[in-house]
């Protein structure tokens, strides 16, 4: 049982920068990694996976302005968020799938996933 934590929601203006944490997974254990969002009334979409191979995958909305890397000693991942606009308003989940990541996954609602964080809030005025 893993117990994912998020950290680093907050309000921002448009064009802000924001970096979101996430802590709580086994060190050593072989997850695919992710950061899923879902806004008020909608659905939740994946925004970026990362695996032990450091593999990553991204959703659409967000390649080229988002990026997902793991910390050196493995113990917490990051989604570091650039160019913010009011769209990326959403809570943010962290969530882990064991194994490796599949391409399909940044594409999905998160079904593959096991462990979910509660999420944290962020918040993108224009």
């Amino acid at each position: 049982e893993e117990h994912l934590m998020e950290s680093g929601g907050e309000s921002v203006q448009a064009g802000g920068s924001l970096t979101l944490s996430c802590r709580g997974y086994r060190r050593h254990a072989n997850y695919c990694m992710a950061w899923f969002r879902q806004a008020p009334g909608g659905v939740r979409e994946g925004v970026a996976t990362i695996d032990r191979d450091n593999d990553k995958y991204y959703g659409d909305s967000v390649k080229g302005r988002f990026t997902i890397y793991e910390d050196d000693a493995r113990t917490q991942i990051y989604l570091a968020m650039n160019n913010l606009n009011p769209s990326d308003t959403a809570t943010y989940y962290c969530a882990a799938s064991i194994g490796y990541c599949q391409r399909w996954y940044v594409q999905g609602s998160g079904s593959d996933f096991e462990y979910w964080g509660q999420g944290t809030q962020v918040t993108v005025s224009s």
